[in-house]
């Protein structure tokens, strides 16, 4: 039955078996997960590339998309995942971003033809170098040589490096993406979406702000050899940009990755197969600027909010507090942010103890005239403990009248 939220109680203890709670929506910012793209009707720029995504930081919503699921080549768009992997090594104090690292022969140009006319570094071999300025060659000068070096370093070998690679895509849920790489010269087998770029991006920039912080830097000297990030929106004057990457190969085309912040919002959009650098930088403008103009991001409950008390049969408590245990966030277009409800169903209505926190009990949906727009689970934010064998026969009793 239709109820109010939930400073309000029900008299009655039997419950119709889809109990559904409506309230208008007044709350600000956050992150969960995306149902995309959002069904508004707001026209996205056309784009000039084989593929696009513009996703929603917060929410993980897409606001825009073409061919998102298209199988391509990353070119050195593979090197976010490098980078994640380095990471991971990073918090696993495997490594630390001091430790001073020895170039070995095959992150040499001269000695791994492979490299011959790539973007590098301009590592020698038994060159000393620290994780940290490695990784800032990996990120701003898209430099092989300085992946190769820090695969050797962190995994022993390119082809061990590569396999962890692929593990963190499968635990990222990475359904459309496999590296065959550590840098992202062309190899047959490997190949990523502009989704699940977007995906990884997010994670990138919600993990480790030291890393984050090195993709807005404009320039790398290393051996008196200055060279300028490939990102030219970084100099953008219009758009807070702050990263991610860029990426080219003959077969793939020109691909870019660029994150943006306006006020407390973030937008990241992907573009693959674009047509020349420039070319590649004004499709992820004008995805960014429209993105900002046109839509706004809304938090719609946080974490451990208390959506509703819910009467608990056979519990040593009367009720349990539900709601979601993280954040919940929604896109929306501008015009919308004022029109939306929620709403959540109870899968059964009658709630059993015992109950564990975080247990799913139902669904949270967020409704736009009358049109689910997103789902997340309602869950038990508490535990509830079995009660004693008096107080349980007591609610048998109840059920029974």
């Amino acid at each position: 039955m239709p109820r109010l939220c939930s400073a309000f109680k029900e008299d009655s203890v039997k419950r119709s078996v889809i109990s559904v709670l409506s309230c208008v929506l007044m709350f600000s910012a956050g992150s969960a997960k995306a149902i995309a793209p959002l069904d508004f009707p707001v026209v996205p720029p056309s784009i000039d590339a084989a593929s696009f995504v513009l996703m929603d930081y917060a929410s993980g919503d897409v606001l825009a998309a073409g061919n998102p699921d298209d199988r391509r080549n990353p070119a050195s768009l593979t090197k976010l995942m490098t980078g994640y992997v380095i990471d991971r090594a990073l918090d696993h104090k495997k490594i630390t971003m001091d430790d001073v690292v020895t170039v070995p022969q095959e992150a040499w140009v001269a000695g791994n033809k492979s490299l011959e006319g790539s973007s590098l570094m301009f590592l020698k071999p038994g060159d000393r170098v620290s994780v940290r300025d490695l990784i800032r060659g990996i990120i701003i000068t898209s430099g092989n040589d300085a992946c190769v070096a820090m695969a050797d370093y962190v995994a022993g070998s390119q082809d061990s490096f590569v396999g962890m690679m692929n593990q963190y895509v499968t635990s990222l849920g990475l359904t459309n993406t496999h590296f065959e790489t550590v840098h992202g010269l062309d190899a047959p087998g490997q190949y990523t979406t502009s989704y699940d770029l977007a995906k990884l991006s997010r994670a990138i920039i919600g993990g480790e702000p030291e890393e984050y912080r090195m993709y807005a830097e404009k320039s790398l000297t290393y051996d008196n050899i200055t060279q300028q990030n490939r990102n030219g929106l970084l100099w953008d004057k219009n758009l807070q940009v702050d990263g991610l990457k860029t990426g080219h190969t003959e077969s793939a085309g020109f691909n870019i990755i660029a994150s943006a912040t306006q006020g407390d919002r973030r937008l990241i959009a992907v573009v693959m197969g674009g047509k020349s650098s420039k070319g590649r930088e004004e499709q992820a403008r004008k995805l960014l600027t429209w993105g900002f103009r046109e839509y706004t991001s809304k938090q719609i409950f946080k974490a451990g909010q208390t959506v509703s008390d819910e009467h608990v049969w056979f519990g040593a408590a009367p009720q349990v507090k539900v709601g979601s245990l993280s954040d919940v966030f929604i896109s929306v277009p501008q015009a919308d942010a004022d029109k939306l409800k929620a709403q959540y169903v109870l899968t059964n209505p009658q709630i059993d103890a015992p109950l564990k926190k975080g247990q799913e009990l139902g669904n949270i949906n967020i409704v736009d005239n009358g049109k689910v727009i997103k789902t997340v689970p309602l869950v038990a934010l508490e535990d509830v403990a079995e009660g004693g064998i008096i107080s349980r026969a007591i609610d048998y009793v109840k059920l029974k009248i």
